[in-house]
């Protein structure tokens, strides 16, 4: 065995406790790591030693040369995109599915099983978002591969109603798209099944300050196409201003129409938790597939995601997925084998994370942090509203809020105000742009952030807006 090698498996427990010692002064100083960062000056080595370092060294080298520019991107003032954090319990799970290194593909059958461990958090998450046990699900990388893997099986699906079976054929029709306001990794999909970014059909929004489908267009659109099947795109929660889809009546024209029903529910699945918002997600239970992210409001660590797809698609699933060429493999309709049933072969157990934060704070648990994020969220936005020179851009829905300077004339100063909010270091948001207006964006999912983080990011604000009028 190679020395460095053997030295350090002799001395593992000693490097192990050195990375828990590193790892825990990051997390308990989290707060005051900065939120983002310009360092400039790492230069980057392009060749590799012969002969290694070994661990430690590797271990302090790493800290000395790249310890600046990590960001406490899952501290509690980080509010860009839509960046939860992770719970102890998801590190004390991510750390052992590191240690067990296993490959999830197995239910049953020899060797490695801890896809059962994934199929039984699959059944606690159904149960967290009382949905009913129909569905099947799995877990994969984020919501661009949750929503890959259920329009693929929905892919699958409409090649079907024409007789055709676009998993072994190719896509020989054209794939008909219908949404309003789309992720856009949801059209990134699109683009990688082959479907076409370019032949989603937008629907019309509802009047106002609303990004959800207009029911009346869409039922107009629908007949339009002559009993010809489509997909349904629809949102749990749209990014710029959490808007949701009325899903009891998009399931009212289930029962008029043949289409594949898909919800992207990446962070607005969590409604389900609170019992003043859950009405928000009633209906849902109703749709084909939906795509839920657990690096958001699971607050579980990188990479992690999950979908749902009703059991009675299974075999379409099969079909999508399967490796039918690898004999060694087995038969993919003996066993419910992952492995068949998603796009990867090979997977971490990614679950691990998702099962320990579940177990460890249950259903009260994750109701509080969504209860809590709605309410900070909340008094954000009626400190923006309460600000002459602030404006709300749409109206707080749940967890996010959209803001812009106040008059037209500042709208080409936001790029600087963002800035030098972002570059006080204590907080960090995005910029986005919502009615033709730029505008800023702060969302709130991280279970750490407080009151008190809270009275930062709005001192921080009051200082640039300060800044600007000097």
């Amino acid at each position: 065995m190679n020395s460095f090698l053997q030295n350090d498996l002799t001395n593992i427990e000693a490097l192990l406790q050195l990375t828990k010692e590193y790892g825990v002064d990051f997390l308990k100083n989290i707060d005051k790591r900065p939120t983002s960062s310009k360092e400039n000056s790492v230069e980057l080595i392009n060749q590799l030693s012969t002969e290694g370092i070994g661990a430690e060294a590797s271990l302090h080298e790493f800290i000395q040369r790249f310890e600046s520019i990590i960001v406490s991107s899952t501290g509690p003032r980080y509010l860009g995109f839509v960046t939860g954090g992770s719970t102890p319990a998801a590190i004390v799970g991510d750390w052992l599915a590191t240690v067990f290194d296993q490959n999830t593909q197995a239910v049953k059958g020899q060797g490695d099983i801890s896809a059962k461990i994934e199929f039984e958090t699959i059944q606690l998450l159904l149960d967290l978002f009382s949905l009913p046990k129909d569905f099947l699900g799995g877990f994969v990388t984020g919501a661009t591969m949750s929503n890959f893997t259920c329009l693929a099986v929905a892919r699958q699906w409409f090649g079907k109603q024409l007789g055709k079976d676009f998993a072994k054929e190719g896509i020989s029709e054209k794939v008909t798209i219908l949404s309003a306001t789309p992720h856009s990794s949801s059209i990134k999909s699109l683009s990688m099944l082959g479907i076409g970014s370019n032949n989603l059909v937008k629907i019309k929004t509802i009047e106002g300050d609303r990004e959800a489908i207009d029911i009346t267009d869409l039922e107009q659109q629908i007949q339009e196409l002559n009993g010809k099947p489509f997909i349904l795109i629809s949102s749990a929660g749209t990014v710029n201003t959490v808007d949701f889809d009325d899903f009891e009546a998009i399931a009212k024209l289930r029962e008029k129409y043949k289409f594949w029903w898909h919800i992207d529910a990446a962070f607005g699945a969590f409604a389900a938790c609170s019992s003043d918002f859950k009405h928000l997600v009633h209906g849902w239970e109703n749709a084909d597939s939906i795509t839920v992210d657990g690096h958001k409001w699971l607050n579980v660590p990188y990479d992690n995601a999950f979908f749902f797809v009703k059991e009675q698609h299974k075999l379409l699933q099969i079909e999508t997925f399967q490796n039918s060429n690898a004999p060694y493999l087995g038969n993919p309709l003996d066993n419910f084998n992952y492995l068949n049933f998603l796009p990867e072969n090979s997977r971490r157990l990614r679950a691990l994370p998702a099962w320990f934060t579940l177990k460890a704070y249950g259903k009260k648990g994750y109701q509080d942090i969504v209860d809590n994020s709605i309410h900070l969220t909340q008094q954000f936005g009626q400190f923006i509203q309460e600000n002459n020179s602030l404006e709300l851009l749409a109206p707080v829905r749940l967890n996010t809020v959209c803001f812009s300077l106040s008059g037209n004339e500042n709208q080409e100063k936001i790029t600087d105000f963002l800035a030098r909010i972002n570059d006080s270091g204590k907080v960090f948001m995005t910029p986005t742009v919502y009615n033709g207006k730029k505008g800023i964006r702060a969302a709130f999912v991280n279970w750490r952030t407080n009151e008190t983080d809270l009275e930062i990011v709005k001192e921080i604000i009051l200082e640039a807006i300060s800044t600007r009028k000097k």
